[in-house]
């Protein structure tokens, strides 16, 4: 079978394309204005849900929309124009807003149902490249969106002005999202499933090792037995506690290597001569990822963790983080 090579004027074209595309964002720029904040206040008094509707390239655009404002604090869903003529119209009531959207501004299905859905109430927010379009002068709110022209070099592909629809859209969820004051746990608590989600959720005590499983010592424990135990806990250390169970050191490997380095006889020595004193450690209540930001910038891959009185409760390493699926 003959093989067909892109040639060099293929990456000139690519290039175009993203020139166009990027030209067509930045130009709406100048046009984030009194429009912008009305259609910012109409889902703001929203009492219903955010609708999002489209047809073809339009539609997909709109689903993306739709689900970057349900994530970020707008409760939205996408409507299918089509099958709004056909029931789904049962969907969207009085107190809603609906976003259409049509480069054209002339979708037929869109029209179809922009009288019924005024007529019940609900108001509607259009995002097109027509001003003087049909949908656009029956809008409450209309969002310019045109394009100077298409990266499609026949000018026909909807290519530049579905992105600046999608790019006008984004900006709409984080306007809103900010305005509502919607933070990162807020965000985590609509992603549960994904990284996002374990990374803002996960905190030190879901991930840490309680209990017996947690490697610690007294002072005066011989290094001997100190190695044992760092060796029964798996974690590379053991904590160093006074009677009252606070930690006043660690020992890890490293601290064994570096008094083997020096010449030191470990069977004559204790916890204590080789401890690392005052050592850095973490409340239970952190969010596992400060656990992680605190070992990578201090380079170390244990932490006890304690109470706010220096209690042992706990320890954890970079293996149980991983395994956690925080990092």
């Amino acid at each position: 079978m003959h093989q067909i090579m892109p040639s060099a004027k293929a990456l000139d074209l690519a290039r175009q394309v993203l020139r166009i595309e990027g030209d067509a964002v930045l130009a709406l720029v100048d046009r984030i204005d009194g429009a912008f904040l009305q259609a910012l206040a109409l889902i703001l008094n929203c009492q219903g849900r955010v609708i999002v509707s489209g047809m073809g390239k339009s539609g997909h655009v709109g689903r993306k929309i739709a689900s970057t404002l349900a994530s970020t604090g707008t409760p939205a869903y996408f409507v299918h124009p089509g099958e709004a003529t056909h029931g789904d119209l049962g969907m969207i009531t009085r107190d809603d807003v609906l976003i259409a959207l049509s480069n054209s501004g002339e979708s037929a299905e869109l029209l179809t149902i922009v009288p019924i859905i005024k007529r019940q109430g609900a108001k509607l927010i259009s995002i097109t490249g027509k001003p003087q379009s049909s949908l656009a002068i029956e809008s409450d709110v209309h969002l310019d969106a045109a394009v100077a022209q298409e990266a499609c070099p026949l000018n026909l592909a909807p290519t530049a002005s579905t992105t600046a629809a999608l790019a006008l859209g984004d900006a709409l969820a984080i306007a809103l999202l900010d305005s509502r004051g919607f933070g990162a746990e807020d965000f985590a608590r609509s992603h549960p499933g994904g990284t996002i989600g374990r990374r803002l959720l996960t905190h030190v005590r879901d991930v840490m090792r309680a209990g017996p499983a947690v490697p610690e010592i007294v002072p005066e424990t011989s290094v001997p037995d100190a190695i044992l135990e760092i060796s029964r806990g798996g974690i590379g250390m053991t904590a160093v506690v006074t009677s009252e169970r606070q930690v006043i050191g660690i020992v890890t490997d490293g601290d064994l290597r570096r008094a083997f380095a020096k010449g030191q006889d470990l069977r004559t020595l204790s916890a204590a001569d080789i401890m690392t004193r005052g050592p850095r450690s973490i409340g239970p209540d952190r969010l596992a990822v400060e656990a992680v930001e605190m070992m990578e910038q201090h380079k170390i891959n244990q932490l006890p963790v304690v109470d706010p009185s220096g209690i042992l409760l706990g320890a954890l390493n970079m293996h149980d983080l991983f395994k956690a699926k925080v990092i």
